[in-house]
């Protein structure tokens, strides 16, 4: 047959397909890849998938872990040798740093014959150890020999750290990279005398961030910045407890600044080169914007508390210029964005608790929660939304249990315009909820709704108790121990409580009028709640505790509201007999 051919050639042409791919992957995992199976003539075998559990775990333990382990193993084991062999007198101090220069450079340049051969992670182990040796040699050379001074061992050490992110640029590794990082990290230790030398050390420093943000620049190294972070940050630590005392503070804070704002942009980086999904640049925002903050306020204590709020302002402002960069890729990957903003949200809010004090800093955060739950509402930021109603809900739980009034005058003080503040505060969210026909906008509007009944009762309820306080204080501050006043004091109670259930109904009344008015089942339950609440303490608190005519009072104005209520109902004014189910449609009374 014709098509026999065919067939032998496509066989053919599938074998060596195979083969070219099982050659590519010894290449790229020699360690790891198993010598190919050739199939049998005319059958084309397919390898069934390798099971990755136990032997992924393996196989990850034998090849990193036993490597780091092995590396740091040849270290000690090194240090110990040099060491051993100066006290026996073997090699000279010249003759032992010499050594160990040359074995360094000599490691470095071997490893490249295991990496063009495709043994990648081990060349990059002996790497690893070379850049050891040379950190150890040139510290010996300062710290233990004293052959040279300060200032060419500490060049020496930015040598070889600025040559191993070189060669880790041009091999592409990440590994490399780190590895000179922490070199570089760990110089200022290795050459450390115990004398504070600030700038030396930070200036040291803020050039070894800035490098670590080129590379971030050139690659899409993940791990590298965390790295970075954490070791200024430990370097910073340190010399913060042994050395920073109140002369320091401008120098400091500059410094402290820079650091913040090379980690502050890393993140945009990260996130410009990364997956959707990766969380790893907005971990870094997170971290670098707590640590700073802490340290400011830490440093800016010693001047003053209001010191810190242009701080916060500024923090502010910086994470909202943020949003520009970030714009790009906000369908892709918003999360560093809505880091951004929620960062942004909080220094305000902090701002405006360091640089206000008393019931203003719950004035602030209801404008703040206003204005975030508008701008919300506009673009459509459910993020916003949610920072408004923290901070409101913040400032309210302020306003009720923190806030501390002592008012000279009734209704016209500073606790009634808070809370009309706050009321009407409550109102931009009921109305920009309203206009949002979705259940979670429904849920907004109705405990916005709410609320404001709530802090309206409250407030008018704290006018009549300062009013009936300050009548009491009169008349029983002055004869505190004469019987002679009792009478009064009773009265004033009594009025009081009355007072309260007056109030109370009349609000109640006026939620039912306006549940009627603007046809609400909602205020209408509210009105029916407030109402209960009353005539459960007319029932069992007023009639009791009440004089005759004022007990008259309460019952009748209670029945009253009550009769006129339900008369609205039975008139069924809402037609919500219409509205009944069938089978309820023809029940009798």
């Amino acid at each position: 047959m014709d098509s026999q051919p065919d067939l032998k050639l496509l066989i053919e042409e599938v074998r060596e397909l195979k083969r070219r791919v099982e050659r590519l992957e010894q290449l790229s995992r020699p360690a790891s890849a198993a010598q190919p199976s050739i199939p049998a003539a005319g059958v084309l075998h397919i390898s069934p998938p390798i099971k990755r559990g136990h032997a992924g775990l393996e196989t990850r333990i034998g090849s990193h872990w036993l490597n780091r382990a092995g590396i740091a193993a040849v270290m000690i084991g090194v240090s110990y040798f040099l060491k051993f062999a100066f006290e026996n007198h073997w090699i000279g101090p010249v003759s032992l740093v010499l050594t160990g220069l040359v074995a360094g450079i000599a490691l470095v340049i071997w490893s490249e014959r295991f990496r063009r051969a495709g043994y990648r992670i081990f060349s990059y182990s002996l790497k690893a150890v070379g850049i050891g040796v040379l950190y150890l040699s040139i510290w010996a050379a300062f710290q233990v020999y004293h052959l040279v001074p300060a200032s060419v061992a500490f060049l020496s050490m930015v040598v070889v750290t600025g040559a191993s992110c070189g060669l880790a640029l041009l091999q592409d590794t990440e590994t490399l990279a780190m590895f000179a990082i922490t070199g570089g990290l760990s110089t200022p230790l290795l050459l450390s005398t115990g004398e504070n030398r600030e700038v030396a050390l930070f200036s040291y420093l803020v050039v070894l961030d800035f490098a670590v943000l080129v590379l971030a620049l050139r690659r899409p190294w993940r791990r590298l910045p965390f790295l970075a972070f954490a070791g200024t940050l430990i370097l910073y630590l340190i010399w913060y407890a042994e050395f920073y005392d109140r002369t320091q503070v401008q120098t400091t804070f500059i410094f402290s600044s820079i650091f913040f704002l090379i980690f502050a942009l890393l993140p945009v980086l990260m996130e410009g080169r990364g997956a959707a999904s990766d969380i790893a640049p907005m971990v870094l925002a997170l971290a670098n914007a707590a640590t700073y903050f802490l340290d400011a306020y830490a440093i800016m204590v010693d001047l003053g508390r209001a010191a810190m709020a242009p701080v916060a302002s500024a923090l502010a402002a910086l994470y909202l210029l943020f949003e520009w960069p970030t714009k790009s890729t906000a369908r892709s990957r918003p999360r560093l964005r809505l880091t951004h903003r929620s960062l942004a949200v909080f220094f305000v809010t902090a701002a405006i608790a360091i640089h206000f004090e008393s019931h203003w800093i719950t004035v602030g955060w209801l404008l703040e929660a206003a204005a975030l739950f508008w701008i919300g509402t506009r673009i459509r930021s459910d993020l916003l939304n949610l920072h408004a109603i923290a901070i409101v809900t913040l400032a309210i739980c302020r306003l009720l249990f923190v806030d501390r009034f002592e008012p000279t005058h009734l209704v016209f003080n500073p606790r009634i315009g808070v809370y009309a503040v706050a009321i009407l505060v409550l109102a931009v969210f009921t109305h920009g909820a309203s206009k949002r026909a979705d259940r979670p906008a429904g849920i907004i509007r109705a405990v916005a709704l709410a609320a404001i009944n709530g802090l309206a009762i409250v407030a008018f309820s704290l006018e009549v108790s300062d009013y009936y306080g300050r009548q009491l204080a009169a008349v029983s501050v002055p004869v505190k121990w004469q019987t002679g006043s009792w009478p009064q004091v009773r009265s004033l109670e009594i009025g009081r409580d009355f007072t309260y259930s007056a109030l109370w109904m009349a609000y109640g009344g006026i939620l039912m009028a306006a549940g009627f008015w603007r046809s609400s089942p909602f205020l209408r339950w509210q009105a029916l709640v407030l109402i209960a609440v009353t005539t459960l303490k007319v029932f069992l608190y007023d009639i009791s505790r009440l004089d005759r005519v004022y007990r008259i009072l309460s019952l009748v104005v209670l029945g009253v509201l009550l009769l006129a209520i339900s008369f609205a109902y039975q008139r069924d004014w809402l037609t919500l007999s219409s509205k009944k189910l069938p089978s309820e449609s023809g029940s009798g009374e």
